[in-house]
């Protein structure tokens, strides 16, 4: 099911912001190894639960753990 796969990927980002720090979209794209479209949805999961922090505007945006 496409939920469960979303979750999966945002414990992936979220473990890969834990250890790493804040990183924009596009260095979590590079360095996760998950598709580009699924990493955006992991996002929005990590933001809409409240579990990263969203810092910048436009293209400076860098997320991070909570």
């Amino acid at each position: 099911m496409l939920y469960e796969e979303i979750g999966t990927a945002a414990g992936v980002v979220w473990r890969f912001l834990e250890q790493n720090g804040p990183a924009t979209a596009s260095r979590i794209k590079k360095d996760v190894p998950l598709p580009p479209g699924m990493v955006d949805r992991a996002i929005g999961w990590l933001a809409r639960e409240e579990k990263i922090e969203v810092d910048g505007k436009g293209r400076n945006v860098e997320f991070k753990t909570k």
